[in-house]
């Protein structure tokens, strides 16, 4: 299995326009389809519901690694709604995801990398991993939609 995702996107936005689009938790929420209670602090849970049709009102949570402006914004999320951040086992049912941002003129190269689906537990990576394969391919749409 592939331990990580990859997406690199070239986005017709300055990168001051997609950092605030990244790191702004309301904004954040508004691409990604969520509704977040609060700002982004590194090392902090952020919490909220899905809002998207598919799994509208799902609990969602995440916890910010890396707050780098404007280059670059990480974030450790579950592998699934059951796993509550304060988990004992928390360390292998998480995935970190991370966005890096290159100025490209009065453009954006945005990349985006998620990994560690191989501690996974119960060969439940595959699935997480073929899950959020797809939901980053509809991610990186919206946040081009949004940006531009």
């Amino acid at each position: 299995m592939t331990n990580s995702i990859e997406r690199i996107l070239d986005l017709n936005a300055p990168i001051g326009r997609v950092w605030q689009a990244l790191a702004d938790y309301k904004e954040f929420g508004s691409w990604f389809q969520l509704d977040l209670q609060g700002p982004f602090q590194v090392g902090k849970i952020t919490t909220g519901k899905v809002t998207s049709s598919c799994h509208h009102g799902l609990p969602f949570w995440m916890r910010l690694e890396t707050l780098e402006q404007p280059k670059r914004f990480s974030f450790v999320w579950p592998m699934d709604e059951t796993v509550s951040p304060d988990d004992p086992d928390l360390q292998n049912k998480v995935t970190l995801v991370e966005f890096t941002l290159e100025p490209k003129g009065d453009r954006t190269r945005m990349t985006l990398r998620e990994s560690g689906f191989d501690k996974l537990p119960d060969n439940k990576g595959i699935n997480v991993f073929r899950m959020n394969e797809g939901g980053w391919t509809m991610q990186m749409n919206n946040i081009k939609s949004y940006v531009e």
